[in-house]
């Protein structure tokens, strides 16, 4: 069962990476992706109404699914103000740095799941990593030697990621994995619907971006699918880090589509994420 996880945290990240990209080179971060979400809730919605069409849900399931679609909500406002004021090659490895520190042991608090040695060492070298690519800079983000914007906004991102992560392993005991996700792009789109229509620039985004929107909104929702799926046959202390595998494919598009420069640390960088997954999906 584990080799299909792993699979499919892969292709995961790589689809986040993907769609996250399209986000940072949008004219307007809050409408495009308030239109992504348009897409996604669609194409996604027969699917979802027809997994729990006969299915008998207890009341705390319903509770759990508002409660997880809270927390996507809360994440996707952090996002948008995040791309506004950070590079990607910054501020997404930041974004994903969080994750792979407190899930695992989220995981084991709360969930009862465990780690062999080889695992803690695997998750150690995925956020050496991560915190390689991010380029933090904490003693050098202001005058004054406080963080920078992106990077807070960042980390609370990757608070956000941790919280719905964590939250979205517990909610898919009673919920399937297409509603739970459906449930989560819905509420996105209510989060950023007051911003979208307030800023008068949905024609124009639609305009310059409409072919990013249309893909991004089956990646997006398509990425995430595919990580609680495979959250059913491991556990999330395990493929939490493994899904940032994504920050290596983010580094690379960067490099490729946004030219960013990028030296030995971030090839090194790399390198410990995939020693990381590896270890991961073999003894962790």
């Amino acid at each position: 069962m584990f080799p299909i996880a792993l699979v499919l945290v892969i292709t995961s990240g790589l689809l986040n990476a993907v769609w996250n990209l399209f986000a940072k080179r949008s004219l307007n971060k809050g409408v495009f992706l308030w239109s992504l979400q348009w897409v996604a809730v669609i194409v996604f919605l027969p699917w979802a109404v027809g997994a729990i069409k006969h299915r008998q849900i207890p009341l705390q399931g319903w509770m759990f699914l508002i409660l997880s679609a809270l927390l996507h909500g809360i994440y996707v406002m952090l996002l948008v103000r995040t791309y506004e004021s950070g590079e990607f090659s910054q501020v997404y490895p930041l974004m994903r740095s969080v994750s792979p520190i407190l899930v695992p042991m989220l995981g084991i608090l709360i969930l009862g799941e465990r780690l062999s040695i080889v695992g803690w060492f695997a998750i150690a070298a995925i956020s050496v990593g991560i915190w390689m690519l991010g380029d933090w800079r904490f003693c050098r983000g202001t005058n004054d030697g406080r963080p920078s914007k992106s990077t807070g906004r960042a980390l609370l991102v990757g608070l956000a990621i941790t919280s719905y992560t964590t939250f979205d392993k517990v909610t898919l005991h009673y919920i399937p994995a297409v509603t739970l996700n459906d449930a989560g792009n819905f509420a996105n789109l209510v989060a950023l619907s007051w911003g979208a229509v307030r800023s008068r620039a949905i024609k124009s985004e639609w305009i310059r971006n409409g072919k990013s929107i249309v893909l991004g909104g089956i990646l997006s929702p398509g990425a995430y699918l595919l990580f609680l799926l495979a959250l059913h046959r491991a556990p999330v202390a395990q493929l939490a880090p493994m899904r940032e595998v994504g920050t290596v494919f983010g580094t690379i598009l960067g490099i490729i589509v946004l030219r960013e420069t990028q030296g030995r640390r971030r090839i090194i960088a790399a390198g410990w994420i995939a020693l990381g997954v590896f270890l991961l999906g073999t003894w962790g």
